[in-house]
């Protein structure tokens, strides 16, 4: 599913209540809208902010680094990291306030043991503590260059916006007959014209309307600082997904054997104990009253008949054999045949995914055409399954009554986290009254 990582994505989200009421484009918005002011705002702070991050970050790194000789430089270099991580820590709030970007905290420190000794340990050895005093020292330069060129734009461009206003208020007498003129210094140069105001005007007006978007540019630099070194490393959150989608797949597993268990206690199982005590009984009869004997064996012949339609279709649930012989094309095949709406399937695969992601995708349609069945009220339904580059595409479409939702505790969330198990997304698009499209995403291999 679609995210957006550094927050808006323009300027457009924001001016609902201008478009509705002004009916102006984007580009004439821009200069009067919150987020310029926000993002310039954050831009001008940037300065003193990196000036003081830079000065703590270099005098504690020198004065710890000096004092390395003597025993007090390590506890000056952990003092030096951890006010860095305090100072991440602002910036983050900065950022999440003023560029409106979503910024995860970073891994917590890992102290394995008690006293200052385990806490220095635990900073220098923290990849995130070296991250931030990297920030703060790359900060200072970034943030001179940044400030220096929206600063730059944004007071020339209102300047020579409003300089007819200027010209209005603080007239300058000189010249024949009082004229009021504008010049340089040495009134070498004069704007003492409509036509040279207008065009100054001009330019200033474009400058205006070109300042938010060059803001915006620098703010992105800003937001992938802060991403990179002041966010998670790449490394942790992978660690984290991963060990978040293990979890997945254990609870997943177990809840596929606490369902096997349930349907062979709840169903062959039972239906196999009926059988035994027919048999018996009919063992019995079978000298006084063959022909009652006859009756319960038939019966019983019957009863082996459903245990055994049952046991197909519990083995169709684990792994079905068609899928295993055959692939997907035929696997799904044999699951649509008994979906209750006509359904065409239409599998354009050049070769065979890798045997656990086939799995998935046959349970994956497999469900999804149970909900057709039970929920969607509908005439008819498709599959299709294809291939794009390293992934497996699925999607499962049809003509109900819509409305579907992948909210936590249904159906459709509990699939979409068995998908994200293995790199998998699952995208579900049901408005009311249908038609219902579910698209799936696969690696090709796991």
């Amino acid at each position: 599913m679609a995210t957006t990582r550094y927050g808006d994505t323009g300027y457009g989200q924001e001016h609902g209540r201008y478009g509705d009421r002004r009916g102006l484009p984007a580009g004439l918005r821009a200069p009067f809208e919150a987020r310029h002011w926000r993002e310039l705002g954050y831009v001008l702070l940037s300065l003193p902010v990196s000036v003081l991050a830079f000065t703590y970050a270099i005098t504690m790194v020198s004065l710890g680094a000096g004092l390395l000789v003597t025993f007090l430089g390590i506890p000056v270099l952990a003092l030096a990291l951890a006010g860095c991580r305090g100072l991440g820590s602002l910036e983050r709030t900065r950022a999440r306030s003023l560029l409106r970007t979503s910024v995860a905290d970073p891994e917590p420190l890992r102290v394995r043991g008690d006293g200052l000794m385990a806490w220095m340990g635990a900073v220098f050895k923290s990849g995130s503590s070296w991250r931030q005093l990297l920030y703060s020292v790359l900060l200072l330069p970034w943030a001179v260059f940044s400030f220096t060129v929206a600063f730059a734009f944004w007071t020339y461009g209102w300047m020579m916006l409003t300089y007819p206003l200027w010209f209005w208020v603080f007239p300058v007498y000189g010249g024949q007959d009082g004229l009021q003129l504008y010049g340089d210094e040495t009134h070498s140069v004069y704007l003492d014209n409509p036509f040279e105001i207008g065009v100054t005007a001009l330019i200033g007006l474009l400058v205006t309307l070109a300042t938010p978007w060059i803001v915006r540019a620098l703010t992105m630099v800003d937001r992938g600082l802060v991403h990179g070194l002041l966010g998670p490393s790449r490394l942790s959150a992978r660690v984290v997904e991963l060990e978040s989608d293990r979890g997945v797949v254990v609870d997943t597993a177990a809840a596929d054997l606490r369902r096997i268990e349930r349907d062979l206690h709840d169903g062959a199982q039972a239906r196999l104990v009926a059988l035994a005590m027919d048999l018996g009984l009919a063992k019995e009869k079978l000298a006084e009253d063959p022909q009652a004997a006859a009756r319960m064996v038939d019966e019983a012949h019957g009863e082996v008949k459903t245990a055994l339609q049952e046991l197909r279709d519990l083995a169709r649930g684990i792994h079905p054999a068609v899928l295993t012989d055959r692939g997907l094309d035929a696997a799904l095949s044999s699951v649509a045949s008994r979906c209750t709406v006509p359904v065409t399937v239409e599998v354009d695969l050049p070769s065979r995914p890798a045997p656990a992601i086939e799995g998935i995708a046959y349970f994956t349609v497999s469900e999804l055409l149970q909900n057709i069945s039970k929920h969607a009220r509908a005439r008819s339904a498709s599959v299709d399954v294809w291939r794009v580059e390293n992934r497996l595409m699925l999607q499962v479409t049809d003509d109900g009554v819509g409305g579907a939702q992948s909210s936590a505790g249904s159906g459709l969330a509990g699939l979409a986290e068995r998908l994200d198990a293995v790199d998998g997304i699952l995208v579900v698009d049901s408005p009311a009254g249908g038609p219902t499209t579910v698209t799936a995403e696969l690696p090709w291999r796991g």
